[in-house]
């Protein structure tokens, strides 16, 4: 059933506007300079207007701080000298990360249904809900209130989706999914896959195992662009709480990704993995199935995961072993050439000692 849109727009808070002194108590920094001076906005260190706040998050930048315009800095204590105003912290990435989104513009979206959107029967909608533009809703959804489904998006039978949530244009939710609350779902990425499940008869042909499980993402989840989260075959794929997945990552069936992990670019896992809390995944990592990743593992860039890693481990490589294991090892790669000269000069000296003794032995 549709509902009026309301004139209000989702989002619509007018022009922020912020003093540094509050700021710097939303951000948890301490302020040097006048409290009173007013901002709109965030920007680089060389384009912020003297209206806006910049930060310096590495030393790499610290030149720029000197000519920037900005109308203050997030430094840490180890730039407190620089004789303007600051807002000072241990971590100016994480507080400008909390300035920004005082800043922050959510997408805009009348709440209630658009007229060219389809809306199943049996669908219960929570309080200023949006529906944009020929977005599709299967029937028995659940969707919770101020959720945001964009022009577009797909959203099968049966799917709960939660509060607060925001399901960016061409998103696809497959049927029976389970989303909590305040989840991102980015442009193109698709929840609810058939997971990649084939066995082979007596003639060889690939015989299809019907995927009849579910993906369950739970709170403060985001889901980046063009990325892929398969069903289980039985039971549930989960993405716990506050994990956040980049572009272009597939997950595969009966996955279970912990808390607050970090999935970067192009990341592959492959089914029935389980990784535990705070798992950083660099770009490009691909990991086998059947294996169990631990709690604070960190895995570079580029690496294979080929069998299971113990909690807090630092891992690299093809397949992936301890980074100091790793780095030894290109130590040496590194010393081949040396090796090989060395070897060729070893094998001189004993060519001239087996003439020289077989020299005296004719004697």
């Amino acid at each position: 059933m549709k509902k009026t849109p309301k004139t209000a727009m989702l989002g619509d808070h007018g022009d922020k506007t912020f003093t540094l002194g509050e700021l710097a108590e939303r951000i948890g920094a301490d302020l040097q300079g006048a409290a009173d001076i007013r901002v709109v906005g965030v920007a680089p260190l060389d384009e912020a207007r003297p209206d806006q706040i910049s930060f310096v998050g590495h030393p790499r930048y610290a030149p720029l701080a000197a000519a920037s315009r900005a109308a203050a800095l997030i430094v840490d204590a180890s730039r407190k000298e620089l004789g303007r105003p600051l807002l000072v912290c241990n971590n100016p990435n994480l507080a400008f990360a909390r300035a920004a989104a005082l800043f922050a513009k959510p997408p805009r979206l009348a709440a209630g249904v658009h007229d060219s959107a389809y809306i199943g029967p049996g669908i219960v909608f929570g309080e200023d809900v949006a529906v944009g533009p020929l977005a599709y809703v299967g029937s028995d959804c659940q969707i919770g209130p101020r959720t945001l489904i964009c022009g577009g998006a797909y959203v099968g039978d049966a799917v709960v989706i939660g509060a607060d949530c925001i399901i960016h244009p061409r998103a696809v939710i497959l049927d029976e999914c389970r989303i909590g609350d305040r989840v991102i779902v980015n442009s193109g990425a698709v929840i609810g896959s058939d997971g990649f499940g084939f066995v082979q008869d007596e003639q060889g042909h690939h015989v299809k195992i019907p995927q009849m499980g579910i993906v369950r993402i739970d709170d403060d989840v985001e889901i980046g662009a063009n990325s892929s989260i398969d069903r289980a075959t039985l039971g549930k794929t989960w993405i716990r709480q506050g994990t956040k997945i980049d572009n272009m990552v597939h997950i595969a069936h009966n996955v279970v990704v912990g808390e607050h992990c970090i999935l970067v670019a192009q990341v592959g896992i492959a089914g029935s993995t389980q990784l535990g809390n705070h798992v950083v995944l660099a770009g490009q990592t691909g990991v086998l199935d059947h294996v169990t990743i631990g709690d604070r593992v960190r895995v570079a860039a580029k690496s294979a995961v080929a069998h299971s890693i113990k909690a807090g481990e630092d891992m690299l490589g093809i397949p992936a072993v301890p980074i100091k294991e790793w780095m030894r090892t290109y130590g040496n790669v590194r010393r081949l050439t040396q090796f090989r000269n060395q070897l060729k000069e070893l094998a001189e000296k004993v060519k001239t000692l087996e003439q020289a003794m077989q020299g005296n032995s004719d004697d």
